[in-house]
């Protein structure tokens, strides 16, 4: 009977640890969702960033031509 007694102990210990376990991984999945949502919208703002800088870089380029085609005219 003792036996009995100790095998269930055991086994309501294991349960109570699964579930402690299940809901540590529910826990990381959420977490994981999150973090690849994350970084999925920082690549999109990084290749925003990278479009303006472009775009502005050759702004600048363009108004450095025009200055020089100005000095070379006068």
């Amino acid at each position: 009977m003792q036996s009995l007694n100790r095998t269930t102990a055991d086994l309501d210990r294991v349960e109570a640890r699964l579930g402690q376990i299940m809901a540590r991984l529910e826990q990381l999945e959420e977490e994981n969702r999150s973090l690849h949502a994350r970084q999925e919208s920082l690549i999109a703002e990084r290749a925003s960033l990278v479009q303006r800088n472009e775009e502005a870089r050759t702004r600048v380029e363009s108004m450095i031509e025009r200055l020089k085609s100005l000095e070379n005219a006068g």
